[in-house]
């Protein structure tokens, strides 16, 4: 198992400088949050890869459906290479406004249907766009005329930046998206109905659930064909960092389900704790199950 800090906090400075304590103590990646109205995720990702040597970097995580692809293609190539391989992008439909009217407060909310249609299409053209190679484009939300001229350069990771995706177990066209890709960011609906809150159906999923979803995961994958490739599987949680036992007995379930990376995040902090939190929290290291 990988082991991985979301900072939860929006000072870029503060994120910069805590990059680097995470990769001297022994964490695999460093995420950063990616809201409307706030700090610039890819830009702080840029600083942090300038001042990095191992570490991955990514978002946790990017709302594809309210982002240009053309502009979030720039953004992820640009720290790729930058870090010399080293992005991960993770994405999802984005909240719903019935949820959290922060993520909507500049426009309305269209609805899970076109954001799954926006999500679909735009991780489409993300894989072109990654090459940096003439191509056309013709969709119901986007579309690219071919140019010849002035591309930018492909990213370091070919064919494709990994890519996790939110899904929701069991909603099969949900899963469906997430085993074409390179990871799978939980969501659980035992109901399979829209409209659920995503931090309750965290509450009620579990390490049994967890592997029961994998087992699905990895027998599609093998149907097509992509049972060689890499896929990772992420659970978020928050262990103490003080007590080392407690912790493994937190995160080994997980990993005996079938967890690659477990995503340390505390979103209850207060703000005026936030510093103090994720430094104490990452110089203790990661939870070895």
């Amino acid at each position: 198992m990988k082991h991985g800090f979301i900072f939860p906090g929006n000072d870029p400075q503060l994120a910069v400088e805590l990059a680097p304590l995470a990769e001297a103590s022994g964490w695999d990646a460093f995420f950063v949050w990616e809201g409307i109205w706030a700090t610039d995720a890819w830009a702080t990702l840029a600083a942090a890869a300038m001042v990095t040597e191992r570490i991955r970097l990514g978002t946790m995580l990017t709302p594809v459906p309210r982002r240009r692809p053309w502009e979030l293609a720039g953004q992820t190539m640009t720290v790729d290479r930058l870090s010399n391989g080293r992005v991960i992008l993770s994405v999802g439909l984005g909240v719903a406004a019935e949820f959290d009217q922060r993520f909507w407060i500049f426009e309305d909310d269209p609805g899970r249907k076109v954001r799954a249609e926006l999500l679909d299409e735009g991780l489409d053209m993300l894989q072109r766009l990654w090459r940096a190679e003439p191509f056309e484009y013709e969709g119901t939300h986007y579309r690219a005329k071919r140019a010849e001229r002035m591309l930018p350069p492909a990213t370091v990771q070919q064919p494709r930046i990994p890519t996790w995706v939110v899904g929701v177990w069991p909603r099969m066209r949900s899963m469906r998206r997430v085993v074409r890709y390179d990871g799978w960011i939980p969501n659980y609906d035992p109901s399979a109905a829209d409209g659920v809150d995503p931090i309750e159906q965290q509450r009620t999923y579990t390490p049994e659930i967890a592997a029961e979803a994998i087992a699905w995961i990895r027998a599609e994958r093998e149907r097509l064909g992509l049972g060689g490739r890499p896929f990772d599987v992420t659970q978020e949680g928050t262990t103490s960092g003080t007590d080392p036992e407690a912790d493994a007995a937190v995160v080994r379930p997980w990993a005996d389900a079938g967890v690659t990376w477990w995503l340390e995040a505390d979103w209850y902090v207060p703000a005026e704790r936030v510093a103090e939190y994720a430094r104490d929290r990452l110089r203790a290291g990661p939870p070895r199950p």
